[in-house]
């Protein structure tokens, strides 16, 4: 399946300069970051909760009035770190696996939110650590999240776009 100019023009054409990176590549879509803010969020209410110089607990606790439910939400998001990693990495002289976990990177980021809301599940299982009401809630969201991830039209540029090193001006 060859890609002619004129379907790349098309892919391009709502978009402005400030769309693009300093790879002329277009910058990550914001509801893939959405997605990673939401699989990341244990280690996000842990960084608040390590900033917070008054109490460094209460929000963690405010948060997660279960610990365990904390200590779960940091191992699901372990697969949001290595998406964070390989975003971080993605440049021109990036290692092989960097650009071939790039490829698979929204299957990567399902795979994550699909084992954010298994393990949450498990959690109320197996521990009750949470209420049917937040885990139809968090199955909600993933779907939504899961459908955003397929259906969103930059993310599908970005996937097939990985930057290389641009000529000097």
């Amino acid at each position: 399946m060859k890609v002619y100019v004129k379907d790349k023009v098309k892919e391009y054409q709502h978009y402005s300069i400030e769309d693009f990176d300093s790879y002329d590549c277009l910058k990550l879509s914001k509801r893939f970051y959405l997605a990673l803010l939401f699989v990341l969020r244990g280690y996000i209410v842990w960084l608040l909760s390590v900033t917070n110089m008054r109490d460094k607990t209460s929000t963690l606790q405010w948060l997660y009035p279960e610990i365990s439910l904390f200590y779960l939400s940091l191992f699901s998001g372990a697969i949001g770190l290595y998406i964070l990693l390989v975003i971080s990495l993605r440049r021109p002289d990036a290692q092989l696996w960097i650009r071939v976990s790039w490829k698979y990177i929204r299957v990567i980021m399902v795979t994550a939110l699909l084992f954010d809301l298994l393990t949450h599940l498990a959690g109320y299982v197996y521990w009750q650590l949470s209420s049917i009401s937040w885990i139809i809630t968090q199955a909600i969201i993933t779907l939504a999240l899961i459908f955003m991830c397929y259906k969103n039209k930059r993310l599908n540029v970005n996937l097939n776009e990985f930057p290389q090193k641009l000529p000097d001006k």
